[in-house]
């Protein structure tokens, strides 16, 4: 029976809150050591945080609009977007507790206790009351709301304690006490019982009553508010004025922005939160109540404590050389003879490290371009090796992209740093944001003129990041491509966009067309019988519609789709009569899965991509992004075996039904961990390790 076409489609806000439910259960996962388990359950609510700031931060600012604004795929409005968020997030709250107090249970036999005073002999409360007294109370500033003293400015993401407080006349008052401070720790150790810790805003909020003598306190509680980040940097643009002074005032102005959520870690009566709520401008709906400490960071202190316990953490594994490049000699004339595939976190950064370094010294090399997005915010060797090699003489070029989002701070950072080094410094084009990830090396020869080294990469250059992510970072002195990335850099100075080219795939313009041609390709193959037919993806999200719709034509026509989407998937497979030939899996491990593949059809004649983009409206058609074609069979051969292998994957994959819920698949005995695999591999082909090291 043919299904309605509108079930093939998932809200993106929804299946991103799905995706945040993964990354929580890797927390309550008993195959996951317990001290990880820890760092996952911050990670969802850094996600939610994150999420809330920006998606959450658009859509109210959709509902001011004098228009109804509705969501391109299902039809929902962004009102209606909103309330399904709430209630699905007070929804996972709930899930979060039992798990958060599940890992406090196990962490007790650990020698690890978080506690409250109902778990406190008398002599303990004695001890910490006189600790409040004299550690915490003198740095502590209590405010008490009145015409005279106006609500405060609270900072997003802080903990505030929040009293309602009676006069002896029996006026109401509120209470505001920031509980952020550097001089006293947020784990308070009780020295009677050493490994045993209360939170520093429960011991406030517990005694609290001693900063207001002269009220009674009526009710409490933590709170913490969440701020509005979505400001557009398009929308600030003004030619006549600096660009970099322009996002220093951005990266102010985002600071104080209206809140878009206010968390409370116990239940205030309806006057109290209505009060609230006219304070903050904010609806009373978006107040949510959690029943876990309200900021999660805390948990990396108690991982340092339990350092003592490896059996608690992941075994150790460090990013591995490469056999394909020998470190001892000059890189870029190995990459003259093959390219070459780093692939992280398995693989170590050094390799594309040591080029440019050794470019920044090479009397040869003449020109060295970039475009950074995100970088390392303390002793980048990228940025040195940028900044070498500018003051040896050579021409350096970076795009630096100030409007990467929470890391514009660092990038403003960067660009000045680069700019007295003598580099010249781009920002990128006025509506389009580059995301791209391109390095070009230019050498002059005197036998080939102008020759060119090019990394082409699905990551950014950043060397921590490269240790937790899994990316592609390819080095190639294919001298086709490299003309066209410096075309690239060409249109980049220039202010514009690439308007044609041949091997690449680059947005704005030449990206989405070009991969909606070659998912023609494959339907017309499909029609005519050719069983090589096939569409591989692997990206973070999927929501671009045109591309979906192409999805469910070419499962109609009978290509067998397989999608790799790590987080947002706005298309449901194995809907009968549209995406029956669709497979949806996602993997949420140990390293955050981030490198993109496009592939079209099988066998000799398949055509494999590495890219910057996912497959999103705002990479493949609102920013500058690139794809490069995989030629060289060794590399392809490669990545078409790292594809296949984490199709299989059973231990940390989800497959995505009709419904729109991922299940867990058992596909092997024991199952397949493909991260732990990869890594397995890259330890027994590092050619540095002896022989009893590769395990």
């Amino acid at each position: 029976m043919l299904a309605d076409k509108n079930n093939c489609y998932t809200n993106r806000e929804l299946s991103w809150l799905s995706f945040n439910m993964r990354v929580l259960n890797e927390a309550a996962n008993p195959r996951v050591p317990l001290a990880e388990r820890l760092t996952f359950a911050s990670i969802y609510q850094t996600n939610l945080d994150e999420f809330f700031m920006v998606r959450v931060g658009t859509l109210m600012t959709q509902m001011n609009s004098p228009v109804t604004i509705y969501e391109n795929k299902t039809g929902m409005s962004s009102r209606e977007q909103v309330e399904a968020i709430l209630a699905q997030t007070k929804k996972q709250e709930k899930t979060k507790a039992q798990i958060f107090e599940q890992l406090m249970g196990e962490l007790e036999p650990k020698g690890i206790r978080i506690i409250n005073f109902q778990r406190l002999s008398q002599e303990e409360q004695e001890v910490l009351e006189q600790y409040f007294d004299s550690h915490i109370a003198p740095f502590l500033s209590p405010m008490v709301i009145s015409r005279q003293n106006p609500f405060p400015f609270l900072n997003n993401k802080d903990l505030y304690a929040v009293v309602l407080l009676s006069t002896k006349k029996g006026k109401d008052r509120v209470g505001i006490v920031p509980c952020k401070n550097t001089v006293f720790n947020r784990l308070i150790e009780l020295p009677t019982r050493p490994g045993t810790f209360m939170l520093s805003e429960e011991l406030i909020l517990h005694f609290i009553g001693k900063l207001y003598r002269r009220f009674t306190i009526r009710e409490k509680s933590v709170l913490r508010i969440t701020r509005n980040a979505d400001i557009d940097a398009i929308e600030i643009y003004d030619e006549d004025l600096d660009y970099r002074g322009q996002m220093e005032q951005l990266i102010k102005k985002r600071k104080r922005l209206s809140p878009v959520r206010v968390e409370l870690s116990r239940d205030l009566d309806k006057k109290t939160i209505k009060e609230l709520s006219s304070y903050l401008s904010i609806d009373k709906n978006y107040f949510i109540h959690v029943d876990t400490p309200l900021d999660l960071s805390f948990v990396f202190a108690i991982q340092k404590k339990l350092q003592g316990n490896p059996e608690l953490f992941y075994e150790k594994r460090t990013p591995r050389y490469t056999p394909a490049i020998d470190l001892n000699q000059p890189i870029l004339p190995q990459i003259e003879k093959k390219d070459v595939l780093l692939s992280y976190p398995y693989q170590s950064m050094k390799p594309f490290i040591a080029m440019l370094q050794e470019a920044a010294r090479d009397p040869s090399v003449i020109s060295i371009k970039m475009t950074l997005y995100r970088v390392a915010e303390e002793h980048s060797q990228i940025i040195e090796a940028l900044t070498e090699a500018a003051e040896n003489g050579k021409e350096v070029i970076v795009m630096v992209e100030l409007r990467a989002r929470f890391d514009e701070e660092n990038n403003i950072d960067v660009s000045r740093q680069l700019q007295e080094a003598g580099c010249q410094i781009i920002y990128g084009l006025e509506k389009y944001k580059v995301h791209s990830k391109l390095t070009l090396i230019t050498k002059m020869t005197e036998n080939r003129g102008s020759f060119y080294y090019t990394q082409i990469g699905t990551g950014n250059y950043n060397e921590k990041t490269a240790k937790l992510y899994t990316d592609f970072a390819l080095l190639t002195a294919n001298q086709e491509l490299g003309a066209e990335v410096s075309h690239v850099f060409s249109d980049l100075q220039k202010g514009e966009t690439v308007e044609e080219i041949q091997h690449l795939l680059v947005a704005p313009k030449c990206m989405q067309n070009r991969i909606l041609d070659m998912m023609d390709e494959q339907i017309v193959l499909a029609k005519q019988g050719d069983p090589d037919a096939y569409i591989g993806a692997k990206i973070n999200s999927l929501t671009d519609k045109k591309i979906i719709e192409k999805i469910i034509e070419a499962s109609q026509a009978g290509v067998k789709i397989d999608l790799i989407v790590r987080g947002i998937c706005c298309l449901r497979p194995k809907v009968p009569g549209y995406t029956e030939n669709v497979t949806v899996i996602s993997i949420v491990g140990r390293f955050l899965e981030h490198s993109r593949i496009y592939i079209f059809g099988k066998g000799d004649h398949s055509k494999v991509y590495i890219s910057s983009a996912d497959f999103m409206t705002r990479n493949t058609v609102r920013r500058v992004e690139a794809a490069a074609p995989v030629y060289d069979p060794d590399v392809k051969s490669q990545i078409l075996r790292m594809f296949s292998t984490k199709l299989r994957d059973d231990e940390k994959g989800k497959e995505q039904d009709e419904n729109a819920v991922y299940h867990d698949r058992k596909l092997s005995d024991p199952p397949m961990n493909s991260q732990e695999y990869f890594y397995q591999r890259a330890y027994a082909l590092d050619p540095t390790l002896p022989e009893s090291e590769k395990h």
